[in-house]
């Protein structure tokens, strides 16, 4: 279920097997995708489409990754591979004061497991990616406080859905293979610069509810489609 929100300097474009959100200006960026992780700065976020026969054990995630990134054409940036159709993504926003917090997300759930699940490989490929953006500056301090926001809020929509894991039979937590990408706009000379983003700062807020809401709409979707 996608919406038709706007958000000044942010471009959604999807085609088949790509979703793309395009940036005016670089933004601060945290997370631990498997290209272009840690804290960077980017103009773009793309989830890349894959199926259970483009993986495997002798397979390199990373890249396949770049392969794809050199057929579609795409600059470098922040890239997450996804088993469920891009098609699929979710998009909330949430204000709170002056802050707006905008999530995209994909959810797939077949790889659902629980924090603290014993560490076992598995042939499912779903997973939950999603991109945070929140239109105030962050430190790097902000920026990793708010990717737990977001991580806790994702967490908490797949664990009050019900959703077992398919290792422990527990109420999930995720998959095994979530990639949480939090994005903020660079400073300009004179602007403050937030170095906090918990749970009670309206930056966290607005993130944890937008999070919260993406995700909840994707695991209800998914299961859905799934019957689970």
């Amino acid at each position: 279920m996608t919406s038709e929100a706007t958000t000044p300097g942010l471009r959604v474009t999807a085609r088949p097997g790509l979703l793309v959100v395009s940036f005016d200006d670089p933004v601060r960026a945290c997370s631990w995708a498997i290209v272009g992780g840690g804290i960077v700065e980017t103009r773009s976020v793309a989830w890349i489409e894959v199926r259970n026969a483009d993986l495997g054990p002798h397979v390199d995630p990373r890249e396949l990754v770049l392969d794809r990134l050199r057929s579609a054409g795409l600059a470098p940036g922040i890239r997450l591979l996804t088993g469920r159709s891009v098609a699929t993504y979710e998009d909330a926003i949430v204000s709170a004061g002056r802050t707006t917090a905008r999530c995209l997300a994909t959810i797939g759930l077949s790889n659902a497991l629980r924090a603290g699940d014993p560490a076992r490989a598995s042939a499912a490929i779903g997973t939950i990616n999603l991109l945070a953006y929140v239109d105030e500056p962050l430190s790097d301090e902000g920026l990793i406080e708010a990717s737990a926001i977001a991580t806790e809020a994702k967490c908490a929509a797949v664990f009050e859905s019900g959703v077992k894991s398919r290792e422990s039979g527990r109420p999930a937590t995720g998959t095994g293979t979530d990639c949480v990408v939090i994005a903020s706009p660079r400073a300009h000379p004179g602007q403050r610069v937030e170095a906090y983003a918990g749970k009670h700062t309206v930056i966290g807020s607005a993130v944890g509810a937008a999070v919260e809401r993406a995700v909840a709409a994707g695991v209800r979707r998914w299961r859905e489609e799934t019957g689970l």
